[in-house]
């Protein structure tokens, strides 16, 4: 296991009914601007709450963030913000509302263009506003980490930007406020936090014996009640689990001092980007089959994955990996999460422009060892269709 320093400073509030906790949280004098994505945060109340709790703060709000946040819309909220005087941003929604307003968080100060936010992945980010979030979907970890993904629709560009001065100041997690939500949203929530934990788990043996624990418990819970939350669609016990897992995914605990392969996201972001697909649902597309592609050099991961967390107690160590792919596949179409390109009606003509994509974005050598070249890419690509 590597040398590692470990830092979160965002403050979890967890539990039903913690909305109302914003009144202590939120700094008594804050001008607050709230960010939402479409409808449904007005539509369940979660809004309406809120705004309840934000008592006699002066408070505004902007709406319109997309599923997966654009740079074009990401601007008229920093012109709001500019031009309102707001001095705390309250994101609520999903990981792109979160993802969004990292974004506005770090661009309302930014000097330049704010585009380069992203072109630098966070390198020139020197300040940014203070914000939190009440989480209504849990998949993405960005209530506890410091990482955004933003895309330009104008260029269908997809960028990763991080700093440690987009942690959120708290988030508050409510599970019953994921009761509502829709089948397709709750398993792509379950699909994201999973490969969450894969990029950080699946790539060879470092001596990470605290690690590999902890991520295989958090597989084991994401398979044990990954279907139960779509069969028992009321179980809050459930639900609150799976929110606290997909938070634990990815708030930089896994990843302390052990390799991390990101590239099922990397390859991920840009189908999303060019042909709008579910992120979560690129994500099973190319896993399974860059688990193919890499084999060898994960096959030791794969059988350990395979024994511990699938319970395959016979073969050889690469039947067992085999095994663990299968088991991974089968757990993605389980939930009705295609693993396969043709379910897009997408064949091998969208290959190209991804592999340009990868290129121009530097994606040419990925993985934990850095030795995914853009045609092991095109492999992983060929191999889910």
């Amino acid at each position: 296991m590597q040398a590692f320093e470990f830092h979160n400073p965002t403050r979890i509030v967890f539990g039903e009914g913690r909305i109302r906790d914003l009144d202590r949280l939120v700094p008594p004098g804050a001008k607050v601007l709230i960010l939402v994505g479409g409808a449904s945060a007005e539509r369940t109340g979660t809004l309406s709450e809120v705004r309840q709790a934000l008592g006699s703060r002066v408070h505004a709000t902007f709406s319109g963030i997309e599923p997966n946040p654009t740079f074009e819309t990401l601007m008229k909220a920093v012109e709001q913000v500019r031009a309102g005087g707001f001095d705390f941003l309250l994101a609520v929604g999903g990981g792109s509302v979160v993802d969004g307003t990292k974004f506005v968080a770090a661009a309302v100060p930014f000097e330049g263009d704010p585009w380069q936010i992203l072109v630098q992945r966070g390198q020139g980010v020197k300040a940014a506003l203070p914000f939190a979030a009440v989480l209504t979907l849990p998949a993405t970890g960005s209530e506890m980490n410091s990482g955004s993904v933003v895309s330009r629709k104008s260029t269908g560009e997809k960028l990763f930007f991080g700093s440690p001065l987009v942690f959120p100041r708290f988030s508050v997690l409510d599970p019953a406020k994921t009761l509502t939500l829709p089948p397709r949203q709750v398993a792509n929530g379950i699909v994201d936090a999973f490969v969450h934990v894969m990029e950080q788990y699946m790539t060879y043996p470092a001596g990470g014996h605290v690690q590999d624990r902890f991520a295989e418990g958090i597989l084991s819970t994401l398979m044990e009640l990954g279907p139960r939350a779509l069969s028992e669609p009321g179980n809050l016990e459930v639900r609150a689990s799976l929110m606290w897992a997909a938070t634990l995914a990815l708030n930089g605990l896994l990843g302390a001092g052990v390799p991390w392969d990101g590239a099922t996201h990397m390859v991920g972001h840009e189908l999303t980007a060019l042909h709008g697909i579910d992120h979560a649902r690129t994500l099973a597309v190319v896993l399974p089959s860059l688990l193919d592609v890499r084999f060898e050099a994960k096959r030791a991961k794969l059988a350990q994955f395979a024994t511990r967390v699938l319970n395959i107690q016979e073969g050889s160590e690469a039947e067992r990996a085999r095994g663990a792919i299968e088991g991974i596949r089968a757990f993605f179409e389980a939930l009705d999460v295609p693993t396969h390109l043709s379910a897009y009606q997408l064949g091998a003509e969208v290959i190209p422009a991804v592999l340009t994509q990868l290129e121009a974005h530097g994606m040419t050598a990925l993985g934990e060892r850095r030795d995914q070249t853009l045609e092991m890419s095109r492999a992983i690509l060929q191999g889910a269709l």
